[in-house]
């Protein structure tokens, strides 16, 4: 039997866009439904399950970025955020506060479809074969982070983790004590799109940090190298 297809909410109060993503990315071979605000997105959600959400900025009630805070307590579905003002700086927030990627109105199709397929492919673990299972886990200070499972763990409890988040996370904890400047975690980081004023990796380990360090002002394991990048400390060293 054929896999079954990927599951997308498309969020939008644009009825003409939501009809318009929902038969293209149909025909793509995803499963699409659509929601006109944060309402109809929360009574959707309540009885289906997604694997992606596309989330316009401006919505009436609660706009994207409230949405996206409240989504972020409750589950690591990955977001993409949809904003027709294109503003650096929704940009910036909007991955602040966990949107997964960000894009501007208007766009053409095929550079969502492109978006989705980029985020997927950094939210599903690479096959590993036959490798033994303590390849596929990297411990650090009290944390373990489980590749094949895609989660991070600290004791009995899971850190809630973006799929932008955690595909950073393993990045820096497969290249330990060294330097990575920005350019070279883009070179690693599969499916990010170049910017030359892209902060996206900065914003990242910002959020990174408050959810793996005990104190953000003093990071232990994500360390910055001041004129250089970013050293992750996997004995937490200050």
């Amino acid at each position: 039997m054929p896999d079954d297809p990927m599951r997308i909410l498309v969020v939008d109060d644009d009825a003409e866009l939501r009809a318009l993503l929902s038969h293209y990315l149909a025909r793509q071979g995803f499963a699409v439904s659509g929601a006109e605000d944060g309402h109809a997105m929360d009574a959707w959600l309540d009885h289906h399950e997604t694997d992606l959400i596309i989330l316009d900025l401006m919505l009436p009630g609660e706009d994207g970025l409230t949405l996206t805070r409240r989504l972020r307590t409750q589950t690591d579905v990955p977001i993409i955020m949809l904003s027709a003002r294109g503003d650096d700086v929704d940009r910036i927030v909007g991955l602040e506060v966990g949107a997964d990627d960000y894009l501007p109105k208007p766009f053409n199709p095929r550079e969502l479809l492109a978006r989705i397929r980029a985020v997927m492919r950094r939210r599903t673990p690479s096959p590993r074969g036959d490798q033994p299972e303590d390849e596929e886990v990297i411990h650090f200070g009290p944390y373990r982070l489980d590749l094949a499972q895609h989660e991070l763990r600290r004791g009995d409890q899971t850190i809630w983790l973006t799929s932008g988040e955690f595909d950073l996370l393993r990045v820096l904890a497969e290249h330990p004590d060294r330097v990575l400047d920005r350019d070279r975690l883009l070179d690693l980081l599969k499916g990010y799109e170049r910017s030359p004023f892209d902060r996206s990796i900065d914003v990242q380990i910002a959020r990174l940090r408050a959810k793996i360090e005990p104190e953000t002002k003093h990071p232990r394991f994500i360390r910055t190298i001041w004129g250089k990048g970013y050293m992750f400390t996997p004995a937490g060293d200050a």
